[in-house]
């Protein structure tokens, strides 16, 4: 039986792209509708099925486009802005919902220490807010300025004068037979902050399994001998630390690697006056006359990879004599120049050290720090030309020394600034303005019972042990608190 056409129904609205689902119901609903029940019956059905719909469906705010079959992402919170700039401790980091056609990158490696972002004065860092907080009680503040306060605490000096093995003699003034004591009293206050109190044991911990290098000049070696000294004194057992190849500390030796069994750590010294790499060049008479190639990096580099924290300084030899002159002195690529500006190959060579971090640093896995420029305090003269700081008994009080600020650490600034990877630049060169009265001066090596002491050369440069790198080694304590705050 040929079954006549039917007259063409009227065509029914567009459904909504959110209801695609559901109409491809109302087709299948529709193939045994129109061969068994009148049109009208199909609508009905149809419309008793948007009807049952899922609420959360019809309004969603999804777009058309949105694949349905995935999970909604987390609740993202929002938190007022300064709990950004502090975030607590126990937020975590809701994850952003990625692009499905994405291939999902590798998971990053563990970051044990996460330097931070280079800011705009590149010297704020966060500190606790009061003596004994956790980590929840961190603020941010500039902790290189404030001013000394006397120790009233009796907690200074951190270690006794004659009880660490590890200073050079050239830094042992008590020994040495400075008799007046005060410089010892002073404590670092940043202002509106406090600093942590350095504890020796935890920063072994902060360290365990890792190798902390200082890599410069004989104010780097001052400051590492300061820091054996700070953490000797949280070994129970001080044989549990010693120097690996069994040397002693002199200035001739230009590297040094100090084990702390107990925590798997090393402690290290590399020499490098100026970071960029010293040489010699043959004459034309068959003389070596010494030159620095401001464009290559040092020899020691190599050994700086090796490093997790590393702590750089550079700047006293570039005010040497013949280094201050520049004549026939500064080489870059196969030039050598007979006359240049010490204060340009200064700036040439920091740009050299950037650039081999950058190149050759993993800020996931290694913290690099820069220690600033520390004053020196000679009177009437240099350090080569009768200069004196002796007698010297409290910190500058006023005086346009305090706000000095040198050039070089201008040029520091400015190349750190356009760096790529972080670097924390530990910026002691105004809170050291202050203390003319820290330096060995005449007191910078033992006198036999009845010699006179010398006046003609006197240290106004580097500091007596224990004293004022002390200060800057409780700095670098509160950087790795601050890391720890900061993951």
């Amino acid at each position: 039986m040929i079954v006549p056409p039917t007259a063409a129904a009227p065509m029914a609205p567009p459904v909504p792209p959110l209801l695609l689902p559901h109409a491809k119901r109302c087709r299948t609903v529709a193939v045994a509708a129109v061969s068994s029940v009148s049109l009208s019956a199909f609508i009905f059905l149809c419309l008793l099925l948007l009807d049952l719909a899922p609420h959360r469906v019809l309004y969603s705010r999804l777009s058309a486009s949105s694949d349905l079959s995935v999970s909604p992402s987390r609740e993202v919170f929002i938190l007022p802005q300064d709990t950004v700039d502090n975030p607590p401790s126990s937020v975590t980091e809701v994850p952003q919902r990625r692009d499905p056609h994405r291939t999902p990158p590798f998971p990053p490696p563990p970051r044990p220490f996460e330097p931070p972002k280079p800011a705009d004065s590149a010297q704020a860092t966060d500190v606790e807010a009061r003596p004994g907080a956790d980590s929840a009680g961190i603020k941010k503040c500039d902790v290189y300025l404030g001013k000394w306060e006397r120790d009233e605490e009796g907690r200074y000096p951190l270690y006794q004068p004659d009880s660490c093995p590890y200073v050079d003699e050239a830094y042992t003034c008590q020994e040495n037979g400075r008799r007046d004591s005060d410089y010892l009293k002073w404590k670092w206050k940043p202002d509106g902050c406090h600093l942590p109190r350095f504890n020796g044991t935890d920063f072994l911990e902060r360290i365990r399994g890792k190798r902390l290098m200082f890599v410069g000049d004989s104010m780097n070696r001052n400051q590492f001998e300061s820091m054996l000294c700070l953490l000797r004194e949280a070994l129970p057992d001080k044989s549990k630390m010693y120097e690996t190849r069994g040397y002693k500390i002199t200035k001739g030796r230009g590297y040094f690697i100090f084990k702390f069994a107990d925590y798997d750590c090393t402690v290290e010294f590399v020499r490098s006056h100026f970071l960029a790499r010293e040489g010699v060049r043959i004459n034309r008479l068959g003389n070596s006359n010494p030159i620095l190639s401001i464009d290559r990096i040092d020899k020691s580099a190599k050994r700086w990879k090796r490093a997790d924290i590393l702590v750089f300084n550079t700047g006293h030899w570039w005010t040497h004599g013949k280094t201050a002159r520049g004549k026939n002195y500064y080489q870059e690529g196969g030039v050598l120049y007979p006359q240049f500006d010490a204060t340009e190959a200064y700036k040439k060579a920091i740009k050299t050290w950037g650039r081999w971090i950058d190149h050759n640093v993993d800020p996931a896995k290694q913290l690099i720090i820069y220690r600033g420029y520390s004053a020196a305090h000679f009177r009437g003269g240099d350090w080569d030309s009768g200069g004196t700081c002796k007698g010297e008994r409290e910190p500058v009080k006023t005086g346009a020394l305090l706000d000095s600020y040198p050039l070089k650490m201008k040029i520091v600034e400015d190349v750190i600034k356009r760096m790529h990877v972080p670097v924390v630049l530990l910026n002691v060169t105004k809170l050291t303005n202050y203390r003319k009265d820290g330096h060995p001066s005449v007191y910078g090596k033992k006198v036999i019972e009845g010699e006179k002491t010398s006046k003609r050369r006197q240290d106004c440069s580097h500091w007596c042990l224990p004293g004022i790198p002390d200060a800057w080694n409780e700095l670098i304590y509160a950087t790795l608190v601050q890391q720890q705050h900061r993951q």
